[in-house]
């Protein structure tokens, strides 16, 4: 309980600080923005004295006896106050249009400002991070919670802002009006603060809770839809459309408790309103009648006092979505707290030209407690193509990971001529990296486009080459658009080998030193595996590979083979070296089906 008020004490604060950097650059704005919001005030202030000033000129000519000595009405004087009040409350419009807009841009560019910040920060996260983490909350993280941030500093905070001056501003003029009456709308005050505020920690309880349930509505909804085949295939519809249908009334019964909360709180302070305001009708008639006040006055306090109400009531309307923002924000400050486990030094190394010479020292590494990797040693040569291969689960893909920085060794270093990768600058290790995995991923767009990825500014002429080179171009022009056909999320449109030939496509757009291939050929069948190796054999061509494979072909075709187990190195050498010296790589190869020589004419 002490942990969750603390987390309701901490959350609007916490969102104040995540956006304060994004805040900087618009300092000039903002203040612009205050500055004309003060101006409302003062207008607010001023409009009713036009009608006072009238309603009291009215009074004397009809022979009222006032303590103010009024001068009668007069047509000019009734002309000058009319147009008075269309000047003040002509300024007030402007003034509070002007602050509207000057708001709503620093919210627009704040929350733009905010969002790509933490998509960049997400961007650099570990692998692990998102392992654990399910993307379709990370994304309405960065996009509806920061969006729900933007929209409640505008709707919201602007107006709530400008109320709380004017509440400040008028109860100070009421009191030099009348003092006694004035106490009327400090108590009304005190009831809603005492009211409202542990209804404002409910209700920021349930918008919290309402929020994470939102995330897991989501979750269960991306899954589902990014494994549409496998639902259809197992008639899984039901079963998913349950589970959905389940978090989906969570989320609902959330949202309706915290909206009745906020409902709650508005009818309260309408109450409250309503008495406040009898109560001085009926005073301020008595103190008319006893001559303390004038008409005019009364009048005048009576419209101060339902300007000042009005702060009271914008606050219970606001509080529900106010406290809603805040479990956004600290949603998007969770997100922001988590410390990129992989990151560029600071006083980062770029070689002017790296030639590959890639090594494994020694090296101890895992994911959390998990050892996977127990003291590997290994160097690779460039131009050297080196097979990987070994049980699941033996750390080849780990291998792969400390190559590219998305995991670095508890113990141990891995190089790249000579420099250790921590001391890399991450982009540049990167860019000198070309990484093609099992399931090669192409991005909504052109195919042009996805080739282009390797490397952004390569001319249409390069991209052709390089697709040529891949084995793409044939069935690339075959396709109504060439080179232009969009393709859907992920490559969904093409075949397995057809989105591998175009991932190794924008690998040797790359032209990096260094090549990773993580089971480039599984899942393929038999023909596109053949043109994929072909393809393959182009792109490591001259260049340091490290191979992790199930595939006897590709291990044959390797410089080296490393046998790898349970983090360890147990074979390394020639294929050919170790197909006449090693009974279990013997049995490896020849469990495939197919005899060493079949392999080598590639049969």
């Amino acid at each position: 309980m002490a942990d969750r008020l603390k987390l309701d004490t901490n959350a609007l604060a916490r969102t104040l600080r995540l956006v304060q950097p994004d805040l900087q650059p618009h300092k000039k704005l903002m203040l612009g923005g205050t500055g004309v919001l003060l101006l409302e005030v003062v207008f607010r202030v001023l409009e009713p004295w036009p009608m006072k000033i009238v309603i009291d000129a009215v009074s004397a000519s009809l022979g009222a006896d006032l303590a103010t000595n009024q001068a009668p009405a007069t047509l000019s004087l009734l002309v000058w106050c009319g147009v008075a009040l269309v000047v003040i409350v002509g300024l007030r419009a402007l003034s509070n249009y002007l602050a509207t807009v000057a708001f709503a841009l620093v919210g627009s560019r704040v929350a733009t400002a905010l969002r790509a910040r933490v998509f960049r920060h997400v961007q650099g996260l570990s692998q692990q991070f998102h392992s654990r983490n399910r993307s379709a909350d990370t994304v309405q993280r960065i996009v509806s919670d920061v969006g729900r941030l933007q929209e409640v500093a505008v709707t919201a905070g602007l107006p709530l802002l400008a109320n709380m001056l004017t509440l400040v501003v008028m109860l100070i003029v009421m009191i030099l009006l009348d003092p006694l009456l004035s106490l009327v709308v400090v108590v009304a005050m005190l009831l809603f603060f005492a009211g409202s505020a542990g209804t404002s920690k409910k209700i920021a309880v349930a918008s919290r809770k309402t929020r994470k349930g939102e995330g897991q509505l989501a979750n269960t909804a991306q899954e589902s839809l990014s494994s549409i085949k496998i639902v259809q295939a197992y008639g899984l519809e039901d079963t998913i459309a349950d589970r959905f249908s389940s978090a989906n009334n969570r989320s609902l019964k959330e949202g309706v408790k915290s909206r009745r909360l906020a409902a709650g709180l508005e009818r309260r302070t309408d109450l409250i309103v309503g008495i406040a305001t009898a109560v001085v009708l009926v005073g301020g008639g008595l103190r008319v009648m006893e001559g303390s006040m004038t008409p005019g006055d009364l009048v005048l306090f009576t419209t101060y006092l339902r300007t000042t109400m009005k702060p009271l009531r914008d606050m219970a309307k606001y509080t529900g979505r106010i406290a809603r923002a805040s479990a956004s924000g600290e949603r998007v400050a969770d997100l922001m707290d988590v410390d990129a486990e992989v990151r560029t030094p600071n006083r980062a190394v770029r070689p002017q030209k790296l030639l590959g010479w890639v090594r494994f020292d020694s090296v101890l590494a895992g994911y959390g407690k998990e050892i996977v990797l127990r003291g590997v040693t290994l160097t690779a040569r460039p131009g050297e193509m080196i097979a990987i291969i070994g049980p699941s689960g033996s750390g080849k893909s780990t291998m792969t990971s400390l190559l590219v920085r998305s995991l670095d060794p508890k113990l141990g270093e891995v190089t790249l001529d000579g420099h250790p990768l921590r001391e890399l600058d991450l982009a540049y290790l990167r860019a000198n990296v070309s990484l093609l995995h099992q399931e090669a991923v192409l991005f909504t767009g052109t195919l042009r486009e996805n080739i282009r990825y390797g490397r952004q500014d390569a001319t249409d002429e390069e991209v052709e080459a390089a697709a040529q080179a891949a084995h793409a171009h044939d069935f690339i022009m075959a396709l109504p658009e060439g080179y232009d056909t969009v393709v859907g999320e992920r490559g969904g449109t093409l075949s397995g080998g057809q989105r591998q030939r175009v991932a190794i496509a924008r690998a040797l757009l790359r032209d990096a030193p260094v090549v990773v291939l993580d089971e480039a050929t599984t899942g393929l069948d038999p023909e596109a595996a053949v043109v994929v190796l072909d393809a393959i054999g182009r792109l490591v061509q001259g260049r340091t590979t490290l191979a992790v494979t199930h595939d006897v072909e590709m291990a044959m075709r390797a410089d080296r083979v490393v046998w790898l187990e349970d983090g360890r190195i147990l074979r390394d050498g020639p294929p050919a070296q170790l197909l006449a010296e090693d009974p279990v790589f013997r049995d490896w190869v020849e469990a495939s089906g197919r005899t060493p020589d079949e392999i080598r004419r590639g049969r």
